[in-house]
């Protein structure tokens, strides 16, 4: 398996640190607002990640953090008239919900910065120690020059090193790029103890000290959007490394942008869509859906004519799930060497796909050639129950990873909708047809379509 790393700059042999076990680290939201469609892609592109890994028999510890200290959540907390903790503990569960809907695990940790303050002093106090860090009138800085490999990340020269978001351009600092480990408290801000003064963390030290918590001063994966790259990623791996005198992750791992307009979505540009907005309109699965059909590293312009097509797209995979699961095979038993071989190509495909960096696009188009060749035996009635099983059987340990072929629960229907298809279709079978338009009738007044073949009968929202 390989998977390009932003380190390197090219594609390498996944070679965890220790054998069949993986440790991941997701840098996780600024939890001042809801979540938005960029929130979500990065989301879902790691879910993929991660739960591909357990596919091929890793054992996943997957880390991912909310932030919930920083500039931002004062802001807004202050606009709000709340407090900073009160804001997290509204907008968390916003963002779990989100992400659940968009069938994405849990985290194994999912730890909040203000949980590990004793940490991130700890790491201050051992780089003062080493003598990379010096003390302004508001806080405590890591020295950049002191840190010989500081841009091999983000692949710029020191002094070529553009100025990102959350850099502090503060014309006392000793270089440009040098960046706040321990911020001192102006009123009215939180603030906690530390051996500077009162204060609060700065935003790179909070992912160093988390993911060392529970990963170790090295660990395997290190992932989030291209846009934490730098200045984020590149300044944890120089505290962190700085500090452990190890290497800090061995693979750095960045997701594309959603873009509109061939701009980058940022709440700094308004150009924004919250994860809520899009699915009062599409099933959060027709999302990740689209997500799914461009490769995690590459942007997606963003558009409703593109969700229109996910949506139509997975209505034909759904679809194939109802009428497989409705096709009843006359003979019970056979083993059909053909059906077995064409499976075991669509695996193979799935796997040379995912294992080449987690080429989703691919991975979904040996999807898509086994529904049109699974369908085609439905329709000549010359698949065997055994051969159902198998089918089922890929189904299943595939969807495992992309998580779009069984229906969402927002598109199951009610038991006594239910009831009605059956006893429509007990009334076919017994050549009742008055009574099958009738039953057909009633469930369209209900918003559910029906459509027969010689598979069985499909239903969907109308």
């Amino acid at each position: 398996m390989k998977l390009y790393n932003t380190l390197s700059g090219k594609k390498e042999e996944f070679i965890p640190l220790e054998k069949e076990k993986v440790g991941m680290y997701v840098c996780g939201p600024t939890v001042y607002d809801y979540g938005h469609l960029g929130h979500g892609r990065a989301a879902v592109s790691f879910d993929v990640i991660r739960k591909y890994l357990i596919y091929k028999g890793f054992n996943v510890i997957f880390v991912t953090n909310f932030t919930d200290i920083d500039d931002k959540m004062i802001n807004r907390a202050e606009l709000m008239k709340i407090s900073v903790a009160e804001l997290a503990d509204r907008i968390i569960p916003e963002y779990e919900k989100d992400y659940r809907d968009l069938g994405i695990m849990k985290g194994d940790v999912q730890p909040k910065a203000t949980e590990h303050i004793k940490e991130m002093v700890e790491i201050i106090s051992g780089l003062e120690k080493k003598g990379y860090t010096y003390v302004l009138d508001d806080g405590v800085y890591f020295d950049v020059m002191k840190f010989k490999d500081y841009g091999k990340l983000s692949k710029q020269k020191l002094d070529e090193l553009r100025s990102g978001s959350r850099v502090t351009l503060k014309e006392s600092k000793r270089n440009p790029q040098d960046f706040v480990l321990w911020k001192l408290s102006k009123p009215g801000e939180p603030f906690w103890a530390s051996p500077w003064g009162d204060g609060r963390p700065g935003w790179h030290i909070e992912c160093s000290a988390m993911s060392s918590t529970f990963l170790g001063e090295s660990f395997d994966i290190h992932g989030g959007g291209a846009d934490l790259a730098f200045p984020h990623h590149e300044c944890e791996i120089a505290q962190s490394e700085a500090y452990s005198g190890k290497q800090f992750a061995k693979y750095w791992l960045h997701n594309g942008f959603i873009q509109i307009n061939n701009e980058k979505m940022s709440k700094s540009l308004g150009n924004f869509f919250t994860l809520k907005d899009i699915f009062r309109k599409f099933n959060p699965q027709v999302v990740r859906y689209l997500f799914l059909q461009t490769h995690y590293r590459s942007p997606i312009e963003f558009t409703e004519d593109l969700l229109m097509q996910s949506k139509n797209a997975l209505a034909r995979v759904h679809d194939f799930m109802t009428r497989l699961g409705n096709y009843k095979p006359e003979d019970q038993n056979v083993e059909q060497k053909d059906v077995e071989e064409f499976l075991k190509g669509i695996r193979g495909r799935f796997e040379a796909a995912m294992d080449d960096d987690f080429e989703t696009p691919e991975a979904m188009a040996a999807v898509f050639d086994l529904i049109k060749e699974v369908n085609r035996r439905i329709d000549a009635r010359t698949l065997s129950r055994k051969s159902k099983e198998s089918i089922m059987n890929l189904i299943i340990h595939t969807d495992a990873v992309l998580g779009v072929f069984e229906p969402a629960k927002s598109e199951s229907i009610e038991p006594e909708i239910m009831e009605m298809i059956n006893a429509r279709e007990t009334a076919r079978k017994n050549r009742d047809w008055p009574e099958a338009d009738r039953i057909r009738k009633e469930l369209l007044g209900k918003g559910i379509q029906l459509e027969d073949s010689a598979g069985g009968t499909i239903w969907k929202k109308a």
